[in-house]
């Protein structure tokens, strides 16, 4: 198979998702980083976000649109559920995840202390204490979501959880995220097993130092 390229910097959570995504589904691939913002980043991408894809003569931006490109093009287990009802909560959480969770979760909260810290500026602890309210309200209902079984869509892991991953692990890396989760029974429990599999370990390896 083609080597597949993905472009955007090892830290972001959704090239951690597409990462992952190839890994479950043994598909070659190679991360090119790239700074968001960049002319490089707009030249792939529209709106200057990331991940971007390559595959062949393929062109892709989009996490969603790119980890279901991999789901396709990859071997074993298919990480989209076999019925309409999972398939349509897979959908409903990857949507929330993008809309509404990712904002709360780090935007709003967890960015607020990594991008100072890693500029060489103080954090603003006030603009942090802003964002923790809508924080623990998401923690909660990706709780309530696991609460129902053992993965968001069902029995199988599915592309849904591959979004939750790389969250879990950057609101565990402050104080009050990491309080949030521990709260968060189901959530941790789904997030130790994500912890455990092959493509989270390869992902997060030294991403952070």
């Amino acid at each position: 198979m083609t080597q597949l390229v993905l472009f955007g910097p090892p830290q972001s959570s959704y090239v951690r998702t597409a990462r992952m995504a190839c890994i479950e589904k043994s598909v070659p691939h190679v991360l090119e980083p790239l700074a968001i913002g960049s002319d490089d980043n707009a030249r792939l991408h529209p709106w200057k976000r990331v991940p971007a894809m390559r595959h062949g003569e393929l062109r892709l931006y989009e996490t969603s649109a790119i980890v279901r490109y991999v789901d396709d093009i990859g071997s074993g287990a298919s990480l989209i559920p076999a019925t309409p009802a999972a398939r349509a909560a897979m959908e409903q959480w990857i949507s929330a995840i993008n809309c509404y969770i990712y904002d709360s979760v780090v935007r709003n909260y967890a960015l607020r202390y990594f991008l100072p810290r890693l500029r060489g500026q103080e954090v603003d602890l006030a603009a942090v204490h802003a964002g923790i309210p809508d924080m623990e309200r998401d923690i909660a209902q990706l709780d309530a979501g696991y609460a129902g079984g053992a993965w968001l869509a069902g029995d199988a892991l599915s592309l849904a959880d591959l979004f939750v991953a790389p969250i879990a692990q950057t609101v565990a890396m402050f104080p009050e995220g990491k309080a949030a989760l521990g709260r968060a029974r189901h959530l941790s429990r789904a997030y130790d097993q994500l912890a455990q599999r092959e493509s989270y370990a390869r992902v997060h390896a030294g991403v952070f130092g």
